[in-house]
Order: C-alpha cells, then structure tokens, then sequence
C-alpha cells in the first residue's frame, strides 16, 4: 500500500536509489532492485552485532536451551531468528524430550521473517505449520497486524517470549515484559497483558550505527538533493543521518518507507518527500513505479 505522499520536491526522475538496511540484507535488496532497472545502492545504515551485556547474553543462553518452555515465540524481525539460532548447538534448541515434544507456536510479524523462521525450524525437525503470520494480502506487516491471528492462543498462564534486539546504549534492565522496546511490539505486549499472558524478552542481537568509510559519506553526501531516494525498513536507520546534517539539509530528498511509523520519523528528520509502501519487494518495485522514473 502506498500512503500518504508530500509533494516531490524536485524531479520525479531517480537517480540513486539508497538501501540502508543492516548487511548482508542491503545488499541482497541493492541487486534485486538493480536486477530490475532501478540505480541501487547499499549503504547500510545499521550494524548487527552480538548482545553487548552479561545479562542479555545469559538470557539468550538460557532461552535457546530453554525455548520449549514458552507457549509462543515471537521474533520482531528476520534478524532475531538468525541471531537466535546461530552459534547455538542443535541439541541445546530440541525439544525436551520426544516423549514430550513442544507445542510452541512460533510468531513472524510478516513473510519475510516467516520465511527464515521456516528454515531454522525445518533444520530442527519443526513443520512450518507451527508459523502465525500476518495474511500476505494484509494491509501492512506489523504487530497490529499480528494479533488477531494468535489473539486466540493467549489466555491465563500462557508463557509468550519476545526476541528482538537492543539499541546500542540502551539501559541494561531485567526483561519482565515491561522493557521489551518498540511501539509495535509495546502494543502487542498490553494485549498478551491484559489477557492475562505472562510475557518476557529475551535480546539476540545489538543495533548500533555503522562507521561510515570517506566513500559512505561521499555517498551520503552526493544523496541530498532531487533524484535521491532513501529505502528505510527501520526508523532507527535515520539517525546516522541525522549524526550528520541537521534537518534542513534532507528537504530536496525523498524517503520510501515501509510503515506508518518510519514515515513520522522520516518527515520528522527533514525528507521534504515521503512515500510509504509495504515491506515486500515486490511493493516498494511498485511504489517506486508509480512515483519515479528510472534512469
């Protein structure tokens, strides 16, 4: 879906196309979009890395020897599945025992964490069908979207665990279901409450800005102005820009966001243009068709 769009505020030709999600992901995204005539790059604009404290990387220990114990799991993204599977011995992830195995539902806010969700269940002899999902015809991929798929699986004494990742420099806190971050994952974190669900939080992964090299800012630079447009999957990707510039400096660029949420941010920063579109491939090609012309 595209939402609601500022007036351009320059040529509606595209020049240079930015992808600032983490690697290897803005890559992967870069030669899609380059595969199909629009001039992208990859500048990731988020660095993935491992959990930073003692505390968060116990928590993950225990989680990953321990995840049976959950009614359901929700990962916040495709990198919480990989970050949370990874470095972990297949035995410490089985079941407890086949005598009795989990029932564990396993929660994806949208397709493309569904898909490795998929693949890092199949290599624990998990089916798919395990997956709760937003419909792929839904109006956008989000918690909000979530809930009313798995509404009917939280109830009194039901145990659901959230795996996400922790910003560079936030607060070290105990995860008791209130220090979960992120507005959406909030929201979904009340309904489980007011349900009666005991919720937790366990951290796979650290977010932090990249070090941009002198051929980043160049391009960064070279990106301010008409014909430039910026692929943001996450507000947080907007803040090393915001490190760099004030907000005047971003009126003449445009951003092409994937949630309601990133466009506030976005607008907030100083894009003087701001389309939304769903997250999928296959709408941003379209919102890209309908609002620019390639090169």
């Amino acid at each position: 879906m595209a939402g609601p769009q500022t007036p351009p505020t320059g040529s509606s030709r595209l020049e240079r196309l930015i992808v600032t999600r983490p690697a290897p992901e803005a890559a992967n995204w870069a030669a899609a979009l380059c595969g199909q005539g629009w001039p992208a790059l990859a500048l990731p604009l988020i660095e993935i890395a491992a959990p930073v404290t003692e505390h968060e990387q116990q928590a993950l220990r225990h989680w990953r020897a321990h995840w049976a114990e959950a009614d359901a799991i929700m990962f916040v993204s495709a990198a919480a599945v990989k970050h949370f599977f990874s470095d972990a011995p297949e035995r410490a992830l089985a079941p407890a025992s086949a005598s009795a195995p989990s029932r564990t539902r396993f929660w994806a806010p949208g397709p493309g964490t569904a898909r490795v969700l998929a693949d890092a269940l199949a290599r624990l002899g998990l089916p798919p069908d395990r997956i709760d999902a937003p419909a792929t015809d839904a109006a956008q991929f989000d918690s909000e979207h979530l809930w009313p798929v798995v509404a009917g699986q939280v109830g009194p004494g039901r145990r659901v665990l959230i795996v996400r990742g922790m910003s560079a420099g936030a607060a070290d806190t105990p995860d008791d279901g209130q220090a979960v971050a992120g507005s959406g994952r909030e929201w979904l974190i009340r309904q489980c409450q007011a349900a009666g669900a005991q919720v937790q939080g366990c951290v796979a992964y650290a977010r932090r800005p990249p070090v941009l090299s002198a051929q980043d800012l160049q391009h960064v630079e070279g990106a301010r102005g008409p014909g430039s447009v910026w692929l943001f999957s996450s507000s947080e990707a907007l803040t090393p820009l915001q490190a760099l510039y004030p907000a005047s400096a971003w009126a003449r660029a445009s951003a092409l966001v994937t949630h309601p949420r990133i466009a506030a941010a976005a607008q907030h920063s100083g894009f003087g243009h701001v389309v939304e579109t769903r997250p999928a491939l296959a709408d941003v090609v379209r919102a890209l068709e309908s609002t620019w012309t390639p090169p």
